[in-house]
């Protein structure tokens, strides 16, 4: 399989990366956090290099990439984390590589959704 490659947009912050991910092997996606200016994100590319099948599916408060985010000093609502764990997920062929976004709606559309 080709590698995943998933550009984050992180919000006000006005920092970007773009996390790529392949599969090493039936079990194990390797992860390649780059091109972020953020000193936070460069630490949490430091720490995460691989993702694997079970790190997907472990919890939040033991998630391996949600502890090396929080030591990072990451900022809580920092997508970054979850953008890595999508890549994997995707690398590891769990699920099909499809864009999630959050977004902001003025208040005139907000009682249309």
């Amino acid at each position: 399989m080709e590698p995943v490659y998933i550009k984050v947009e992180a919000g006000i912050c006005g920092f970007y990366c773009q996390v790529k991910a392949w599969q090493q092997s039936k079990e194990r996606a390797v992860i390649e956090i780059t091109n972020s200016e953020c000193e936070l994100v460069q630490k949490l590319a430091e720490n995460i290099r691989e993702v694997t099948l079970q790190d997907i599916f472990t919890r939040h408060t033991g998630n391996p990439v949600f502890k090396a985010a929080e030591q990072a000093g990451c900022h809580l609502t920092c997508p970054v984390p979850v953008a890595v764990l999508k890549a994997a997920e995707a690398a590891l062929e769990l699920a099909l590589p499809r864009e999630a976004r959050i977004s902001f709606e003025q208040n005139e559309n907000k009682d249309k959704a």
